[in-house]
Order: C-alpha cells, then structure tokens, then sequence
C-alpha cells in the first residue's frame, strides 16, 4: 500500500507546483530575443556572431573578458546611424581603452558589411 501512495502523493505534489503553464503580463521578463527573434537584421547578425568567435570573449548578458552585448547596446544604442561603422572598426581593427584594459583583439577576415550586421544585432539588445 506505502509502494503506492508515496508515488501518488510525490505525482500530486509535483503536479500542485508546476502550475497551469500560463504566465500573466506581469509575471514574463520581456527580453530582446522575445521582440526580435523573427527579425532578419537580429538574425543575421546571430548568426554571425555565432559563426565567428565573438562568444569566446562576449556573452548577452555576462561579463567574459570583453563585455556583455547587452551593455555594448545599452551604451551605444540611443547614439547616431554613424555608430554602427564605427563599431564595426572596432571588431575588424581591433582596440581597447573603452571598456577596460583588455584588448579586442582584431578580426581582418570579417568583411566590413558582416561585422555592421553584428553591430546591428548587438545593438538590438538594448534594455
């Protein structure tokens, strides 16, 4: 009889905490992915960024040894148009100085118009 109520009663308790599956308006953090995961710009530029080996260093939200795109984007994206070639240097030339000490090593091999389409993406992330 213990062999099986102790598993009736674990399936009801389990059952009780795992809810109806729905979350209210209140209760989803919206994140970028949610808005822009149909997005073609974002996409690409993921892409990309997947590709190449910009998640060495970088993670959306967790600082590695360069720093999280979220912040890059909150930074960068209220700036002009003009931004997004200037990052895009940035990721093919390399540098440091502005997020610390650490220095982006350079990326000559990723086309001018390919690392704009990750700058997009990044910029995309902004909270």
């Amino acid at each position: 009889m213990k062999k099986i109520i102790l598993p009736l009663l674990l399936v009801a308790v389990l059952s009780g905490c795992g809810g109806s599956g729905k979350k209210s308006a209140g209760d989803k953090k919206e994140t970028a992915t949610d808005d822009n995961s149909e997005n073609p710009v974002y996409q690409k530029g993921l892409g990309l960024v997947a590709k190449n080996d910009c998640l060495t260093c970088h993670k959306v939200d967790e600082k590695l040894t360069g720093p999280p795109y979220r912040e890059v984007a909150d930074k960068y994206g209220n700036m002009p148009d003009t931004i997004v070639a200037h990052l895009a240097s940035k990721i093919i030339q390399g540098g440091n100085g502005v997020w610390g000490d650490v220095f982006m090593l350079p990326h000559p091999g990723i086309s001018k118009e390919d690392a704009e389409a990750m700058v997009r993406y990044i910029l995309l992330l902004k909270k």
